[in-house]
């Protein structure tokens, strides 16, 4: 069972390009948390890395997991550049459940996070080629069950970003705040929020504080109302991978969340 946390398509689409390598199947995280998974004798978690660290939704969903101590573990990291200390910050959550994560790695695809500074991830989709190896080399990897830890160890930039004075500076460029003269009340930003952190009041849409970082309100909305550090995305720098619609991610999160009425 592959599980994945995704906010604009590119880990949904990793995990199911490695399940059908494995003969496998994908589970949305939000979903997996309710279901007893101990019979399970494979377990992918695939989810990206934000700002050099696993996303807050996934530190908040992975303790809640009912995990087969026996089963071969592995981590994925889908990212833009730099995995950072995801997978070392949810291997310690899975090792005090009493499991040793057995694999680890990581493969570069567009960094949605580009929008938050100015750039166009969709000047990135050259990523999708150049790392389709890397791929076939994980996937052949698993179904071997060889037991390797790429990029799963401790690291600086993690830490650095971490700290409350760097935070203050940087969470800015990517945290998302709503345009309330540019909302039509759509209901597209609810929907693909996994952490119910958007909602309506006085028939506008809000960002409270739950924010996870997965810039999905920013990229799926179709007004451009969903701004980051007071600045509108253009239409032309939108991002989700091509493969992955709006449903899916609508999908994904639905468990985790209500969604409210305009």
């Amino acid at each position: 069972m592959i599980l994945y946390f995704s906010g604009t398509g590119n880990s949904l689409s990793i995990s199911r390009q490695l399940a059908e390598k494995l003969n496998d199947k994908v589970m949305p995280l939000t979903q997996a948390v309710n279901l007893d998974l101990s019979q399970e004798q494979r377990i992918g978690l695939v989810f990206p890395c934000y700002w050099f660290n696993a996303p807050r939704a996934v530190t908040e969903l992975v303790p809640r997991l009912k995990l087969n101590k026996q089963a071969y573990l592995f981590i994925i990291i889908p990212c833009g550049a730099q995995a950072g200390n995801a997978i070392w910050k949810v291997r310690k959550m899975i090792a005090a459940k009493g499991i040793d994560v057995a694999y680890s790695h990581k493969i570069r695809v567009p960094d949605n996070s580009a929008v938050g500074f100015g750039r166009n991830p969709n000047d990135q989709v050259w990523k999708f080629d150049r790392y389709a190896g890397r791929l076939e080399t994980i996937a052949s990897d698993i179904a071997a069950g060889l037991r390797r830890k790429h990029y799963a160890w401790w690291g600086p930039a993690g830490a650095l970003c971490a700290i409350p004075a760097v935070q203050r500076r940087t969470l800015p460029m990517l945290t998302p705040e709503v345009n309330i003269d540019k909302c039509v009340t759509c209901g597209i930003c609810t929907n693909v929020c996994p952490q119910a952190n958007i909602s309506f009041a006085n028939g506008k849409a809000h960002c409270g504080d739950n924010c996870t970082q997965c810039l999905a309100c920013v990229h799926f909305c179709p007004h451009q109302a969903v701004e980051l550090n007071h600045k509108a995305t253009p239409k032309a720098h939108q991002y989700h991978h091509p493969k992955v619609a709006l449903s899916d991610i609508t999908c994904s999160h639905e468990t985790n969340k209500s969604t409210p009425t305009p």
